[in-house]
Formats: structure tokens, sequence, C-alpha cells
């Protein structure tokens, strides 16, 4: 069966946490950007994480099995990133790219599963909860192009709103889908 590859977004500021927060410490001690991605190890084929050109991957922690992916335009947004990594996938043997977010380290690793399962070439997965849209998404072969396209701050989200008929919602009862650590409180207790 062809595989779903994890594309971790991390090559961002986050200027609203005030510091590095991919650095930030969880109440257990581990990394926050550490954590997210052992959380993808658990699943996913591969797990390749997006960092900018001045990043040193073990000082953030990163568990050794992740692949490294560089972005130089890292700064004009995370369109450009998203992009630059889709981009830098091309040539494996996949029919989906898991987009997860660097700083959502509690979406549950049975969550990630349900989601790997929906995975298709010509679908757009996603998980709903409490009929939210969560991360990560899952985006199938057919539509990598037009992630490649991607610029700006944007994202994909213009993608999923093209191609609606594409995308499967799949019911998760998984706050951790919707929570991302945006400021330095949002570490301590769940929402």
């Amino acid at each position: 069966m062809p595989r779903v590859l994890a594309l971790l977004l991390a090559a961002g500021r986050g200027r609203r946490f005030g510091s590095d927060k991919r650095l930030a410490r969880l109440p257990d001690g581990r990394g926050l950007l550490a954590a997210s991605a052992e959380r993808a190890l658990q699943v996913f084929d591969e797990v390749h994480v997006l960092l900018r050109d001045e990043d040193d991957a073990q000082a953030l922690g990163l568990p050794a099995d992740c692949r490294i992916i560089r972005c130089r335009n890292a700064d004009k947004g995370m369109g450009h990133s998203l992009a630059a990594g889709v981009q830098a996938l091309v040539g494996f043997d996949a029919k989906a790219i898991a987009v997860l977010l660097g700083d959502m380290p509690w979406v549950d690793a049975n969550s990630l599963w349900q989601l790997y399962q929906q995975a298709a070439a010509e679908r757009i997965v996603y998980p709903l909860c409490d009929g939210q849209r969560g991360h990560p998404v899952l985006f199938g072969r057919a539509f990598w192009p037009q992630l490649q396209a991607l610029r700006g701050d944007e994202g994909a989200r213009a993608l999923l709103q093209a191609y609606t008929a594409a995308c499967q919602g799949v019911a998760l009862a998984d706050p951790g889908v919707l929570r991302d650590v945006g400021r330095p409180q949002a570490l301590l207790a769940p929402t």
C-alpha cells in the first residue's frame, strides 16, 4: 500500500509566543516541537520536519528518525513554507502528505491513525471535533501541484474551499486536533 508521509511545519517565527516556542517545555518536560514530532513518528511512515536554514535540529530536540527539510523563504509565510515542503517530497512514493503543525503536540495517535486510514490520492482528509475543522490535513497526491504553487501567509485554506467535493471530514472526539500553542499560557492546561 502506498505510504502517507508527515510534513511537520516548524519554520515559522511564532512571534505571538514571545520566544522560540519550538523549545518551550510542556508540563511533562518535553519540548513542544519534539513532542509533536514524536507523536507523528508513532503513526506515519516517515516524518519530514520543515525548518529554517539556520535551525539546529538537534538543539530543537528532534528525534533522529525525523528527516529535515530546509525552507529559505519561511519568513514569506506559511504558503511559501508549505510549497517548499511539498516540493521536497514530490520524488517520494506516497499517496498523501499529512500536514502537521509543530505547535500541536496533543493530537492523539489514534486520531492520526484514523486520518491515515482515510487518506487517498484523490482526497483531502481532515479531522472534525465538535463541528470544527482541525489539524492535521492530509492531501492526496492529486493536490500536490496546487500545494507547490502556494505563496504568502494563507496556507492551504483556499485549496480546501476550491475542492470541497474531494474533502472528507473525519469526526473525532479529540480536542487535540484543535489545540495549538499560540501563547505561553496555552502550555499549561487544556482548554
